[in-house]
């Protein structure tokens, strides 16, 4: 896909494209991004890899988006990884981990520069890069028939685009090394058990429940969301109280928004805000 502006509206809309096999649409302040290769489990190549690194850098260059939805197509699988087929494996592991990409598998699970909530839809099978897919968002939707794990190990490989190092930060030790040192894989309600996933869904409620998270979300000042997401990305190896003196631009900014001014002036109206995200 690529992406345009629509002369009407003014919303940056997504024109096909017959190669493009990661798509992205923008409406209503909402990105969404589909990795669409399903003859492999939406696994991502090297060209799948660069095209979701294009699609994070204009989505934090578009500052009329406020949240993104990230899935993989069909009913499958959310994404099992890196390509793993005779075609797409042409690196020995030590290649591999020397030529890291600084911002993670599917240019999302290291990344920090993102000050926008990432949601993911987890429709299927999350394994490998595709679980740190999952460790780089910020909110996580499953279908109660998807499945999670680093799976590396039992291929010989590591979870080395953060999984290993992010999940012993995001779920109990003796859960995160459960899984890490076995490669197995873990039903949604084990991951939600251990704090990792915030909602399970019949898997055609999935849609409806993506949507309630992202109503949620824009329901509350962008600039108040832009600021929570930059304070926590860009202080984590902070102490609480060594983070909360650090003058970050978002944070600036939205102490001296007018959506501050908004805010407080529809909760004394008694009247929803109508956010000018300023």
């Amino acid at each position: 896909m690529t992406a345009s502006i629509d002369e009407k509206s003014g919303q940056t809309i997504s024109v096909p494209n017959t190669v493009d096999q990661v798509t992205l649409t923008i409406e209503n302040h909402v990105a969404t991004v589909v990795i669409d290769r399903q003859h492999v489990l939406n696994a991502v190549d090297g060209t799948a890899q660069a095209r979701l690194n294009d699609i994070w850098n204009q989505i934090e260059a578009d500052p009329d988006v406020r949240a993104v939805v990230i899935t993989g197509a069909g009913t499958r699988a959310f994404c099992v990884g890196a390509d793993m087929s005779a075609s797409a494996v042409d690196k020995t592991g030590l290649q591999y981990w020397a030529e890291l990409d600084p911002n993670g598998f599917g240019g999302l699970s290291l990344r920090t520069s993102l000050d926008i909530p990432v949601i993911a839809r987890v429709n299927g099978y999350a394994l490998g890069g595709g679980m740190e897919i999952v460790l780089g968002a910020d909110i996580i939707v499953a279908a109660d028939t998807a499945r999670f794990g680093l799976t590396e190990p039992r291929v010989g490989r590591l979870a080395l685009d953060g999984g290993i190092h992010q999940l012993v930060r995001r779920v109990p030790y003796t859960q995160a090394m459960g899984m890490l040192l076995t490669g197995r894989k873990a039903e949604a309600a084990e991951m939600q058990s251990m704090g990792l996933v915030n909602e399970v869904v019949p898997a055609d409620e999935l849609d409806a429940a993506v949507q309630r998270w992202v109503d949620q979300v824009l329901a509350c000042s962008p600039s108040s969301v832009r600021a929570v997401k930059q304070m926590v990305s860009r202080t984590s190896h902070l102490s609480a109280a060594e983070a909360r003196g650090l003058r970050l631009p978002a944070l600036m900014a939205a102490l001296d928004s007018e959506d501050s001014a908004e805010g407080v002036r529809a909760f004394q109206e008694k009247r929803p805000p109508v956010w000018p995200g300023r």
